[in-house]
């Protein structure tokens, strides 16, 4: 069978470009469709979106040529503090306090705008000779054959490529055309997503403040500036959001505290409603699934990005492997070599999400003073810490060579 490429990606958003300029590395090409029209890559100003990306996310970033760029707009998170309690009282006595001088490697993580993230991978795949995209398409079949596979857009075209990776987000078509069932449920939560101004520094440190509704995250950004994820019930974040904007901060600050001074919006609001969803397989004949496309997680730990990082570093080396030995990068072997590597980990990130917010996510006197001790237990026991603080980093794990910073 003629191929057009190596692999065509469906799915323009930020795990299917990362993973283009990843296979690029291993020098793979690819075909990247997105549904959205191509836009011109002029500055933008700050619309409140932003991402928390994990040291090993940061080290992907590094590895396919984008951190250079991007460093100087990253905030990098030195500390996490995770307390438990209720709004207008105030942090609960027991909490955990996680300090990125514990470990060797550096910060935890780092929190990147959308503004600056997106436009970079853009701008990479625009640079690349191994990377074509075609905007403003959809997929509407594909054909997956022992040579081949074969998707066809809703204009006639016809792409032609070794392996086909659906990149395509929750509700993935590239999934659901495959034959690839999914399980979850609704948390019957929605995610509240601002960006903040406030009054005194935060110095680099990330809190996640438990409530009964649903976890409060408050994220450095540059500048004296957050990024707010806040869960409330659907019914709730519906009338939140329906509210002006002096309103909404009106209700947001009981909850916020006043530990950074006065606060502002900056930036847009948005709503996301909650649920877990994955996919019943990563793999299918000649199909690999990334990121939300496999697995769709709580926010309660913010590793979705992360965690689509995961899949793509894992991806591009078992593909990169199979070039080497001159094997099928769309072969059943090489495709379950992918399956096996990233399937235990995402369903384990899944379920403890998951096992999180319901344990967190209510207030029930005995299970207060049960996570309360937990966390004080945690906090306390240097060990523990340290795992943890790992952990939060990406540093545990199978990790790819890409995750390590180091070449394919």
């Amino acid at each position: 069978m003629e191929t057009d490429c190596d692999i065509i990606i469906v799915g323009g958003g930020l795990n299917g470009p990362a993973l283009a300029l990843a296979c690029a590395c291993a020098g793979l090409t690819s075909t990247v469709i997105d549904t959205l029209p191509a836009s011109p890559m002029k500055k933008k100003g700050f619309d409140g979106r932003s991402y928390a990306v994990a040291l090993s996310s940061a080290r992907l970033l590094q590895a396919i040529g984008l951190w250079e760029q991007l460093a100087p707009d990253a905030q990098p998170m030195l500390d996490i503090k995770v307390t438990d309690g209720r709004a207008g009282e105030g942090p609960s006595p027991f909490f955990m306090h996680f300090d990125h001088a514990e470990i060797e490697e550096g910060p935890m993580g780092y929190m990147i705008e959308d503004r600056h993230l997106r436009p970079a991978l853009h701008r990479a795949m625009e640079a690349s000779e191994q990377i074509s995209q075609i905007n403003g398409a959809t997929v509407v079949a594909q054909q997956a054959t022992a040579a081949g596979v074969t998707v066809t857009l809703d204009d006639g075209r016809q792409i032609r490529g070794r392996l086909l990776a659906g990149c395509d987000g929750r509700a993935s078509g590239t999934a659901s055309r495959a034959g690839i069932g999914r399980t979850g449920w609704p948390y019957k939560q929605t995610a509240l997503v601002c960006a903040i101004s406030h009054d005194r520094p935060h110095n680099g440190v990330a809190h996640q403040f438990f409530m009964p509704a649903g976890p409060l995250a408050i994220l450095p950004l540059k500048g004296n500036r957050s990024s707010i994820v806040w869960s409330e019930t659907a019914a709730d974040a519906a009338r939140i959001h329906a509210m002006n904007d002096a309103d909404y901060l009106a209700v947001l600050r009981p909850r916020f505290g006043s530990f950074l001074g006065e606060i502002d919006l900056a930036g847009a609001r948005y709503t996301y409603p909650l649920s877990l969803s994955l996919a019943n397989s990563m793999i299918a004949p000649r199909t690999a699934l990334v990121g939300d496309a496999a697995h769709g997680v709580h926010p309660i730990a913010g590793q979705g990005l992360n965690a689509g990082f995961r899949d793509i570093a894992a991806l591009a080396e078992v593909l990169a492997d199979a070039r080497r030995r001159g094997d099928d990068i769309g072969s059943d072997i090489t495709l379950g070599s992918y399956k096996t590597w990233r399937r235990f980990d995402n369903t384990t990130l899944a379920m403890a999400t998951d096992t999180f917010n319901r344990l967190f996510s209510n207030d029930n006197a005995l299970l207060r003073a049960t996570r309360d001790i937990g966390m004080g237990i945690v906090g306390r026991w240097p060990g523990l810490r340290r795992g943890f603080i790992r952990e939060a980093a990406g540093l545990t794990g199978d990790l790819p060579r890409l995750l390590k910073g180091q070449p394919l």
